[in-house]
């Protein structure tokens, strides 16, 4: 093993280590802090589900760093042991990757709580290992041919996938918290994790230094990444308003009251006049919220559903913050009143009980309706 091999390994196992760690220490704490609100608002523990996930993958990496580390320290590389512990690696940090998106907000909506197609992905991911495995035995004693690293093909070919997951997941979410630089550097990042593996399949590309400095630049922005997002995460739920400290009252048709003491909003009423649109979408999800159960709170928000577009919910949040007038640190945002369940459907925020309607709203609401 090269003092460079040695030198990338030992590298990758303390990073991953320290980076596992720190994104774990945030997990807690976030737990540990927030648990009330977590508590209070069921849609949140997905979230905090995802970081665990994550924080998962960066072990696996440990294990997998040291696995391969002593591999090459006491020569065992070529030995079928070896390979299965690789492919095992592998696959399972596939599998974190892939949990952690499941429970992302803005990760690809075939993916985002989707068990059925996440359970596909986790299947494929298996298939591709145990292909890798056996391509590694069949090749063993001619692993290259004409440059290429045969065995090497398909885990490349999943990884292409598996960074468009990635990049989707990751700078939606950024752009969604105003991180846009963060959104960026996430996506070079992800093409640089990717851009890393080349090598591994095409063997006469690129030097060894050179191959294994882009790996341990692309590996440490890739965990800075992870905990940026953790970070993210804490200041999002200090500053989301609590579903139990929000009221709205339906007081005449247009007419809206609502208080939300976290953005200094106490009984306020909102006008919204001749934006009949806006006031009978939200009357709708205060209607469902406060009358359904289960399922049946949420509205469904896409081409074919209730409400044809999400521009309609930011539409209503538009119409808030002018019609208050509020500065912008007390600005409302979309995630603020509505929850994002997954597969185009929403719910609003505020608690049945802190919903009040008026009983001639409702009879009039099911008028126009028909």
């Amino acid at each position: 093993m090269s003092e460079i091999t040695k030198f990338y390994s030992l590298a990758h196992i303390c990073i991953a280590f320290i980076g596992g760690l720190l994104l774990l220490a945030i997990w807690y704490n976030i737990k540990k802090r927030f648990r009330q609100f977590l508590e209070e608002d069921d849609s949140q523990k997905r979230i905090d589900k995802g970081l665990l996930y994550l924080s998962l993958a960066l072990f696996i990496w440990v294990f997998s760093g040291t696995w391969i580390y002593l591999g090459n320290l006491f020569g065992y590389t070529n030995t079928i042991i070896y390979d299965a512990g690789y492919s095992f690696f592998s696959v399972f940090n596939t599998l974190a990757l892939l949990l952690a998106l499941f429970y992302f907000d803005f990760a690809p909506q075939f993916l985002y709580k989707n068990k059925k197609n996440t359970l596909i992905l986790f299947v494929i991911a298996i298939i591709v290992s145990v292909v890798t495995f056996i391509l590694i035995q069949h090749n063993r004693d001619n692993p290259i041919i004409n440059g290429v690293r045969i065995s090497g093909i398909p885990d490349l070919i999943f990884s292409c996938f598996l960074t468009y997951l990635l990049i989707i997941s990751f700078y939606k979410t950024f752009m969604n918290r105003d991180l846009k630089l963060v959104a960026v550097i996430s996506v070079v990042t992800f093409l640089f994790m990717l851009l890393s593996q080349v090598p591994d399949v095409f063997v006469t590309l690129g030097e060894p230094l050179y191959t294994h400095l882009i790996k341990i630049v692309a590996k440490t922005t890739f965990i800075s990444i992870f905990l940026v997002l953790a970070t993210s995460w804490v200041i999002q739920l200090a500053l989301t308003p609590k579903p139990s400290e929000m009221t709205i009252k339906f007081l005449d048709w247009a007419l809206v009251k609502i208080t939300i003491p976290s953005k200094d909003i106490y009984d306020q009423t909102i006008d919204f006049g001749s934006k009949t649109t806006q006031y009978k979408n939200l009357l709708r999800f205060a209607i469902r919220r406060k009358f359904e159960g289960g399922d049946g709170q949420y509205v469904s928000v896409n081409s074919g559903g209730e409400i044809k577009s999400q521009t309609y919910l930011s539409r209503i949040i538009e119409n808030i913050n002018t019609i208050l007038q509020l500065e912008e640190i007390s600005q409302l945002e979309r995630k603020d009143l509505f929850t994002f369940m997954g597969q185009g459907k929403y719910r609003l925020r505020i608690i049945p009980e802190n919903i009040v309607i008026d009983e001639i709203l409702i009879e009039e609401f099911k008028k126009t309706k028909k």
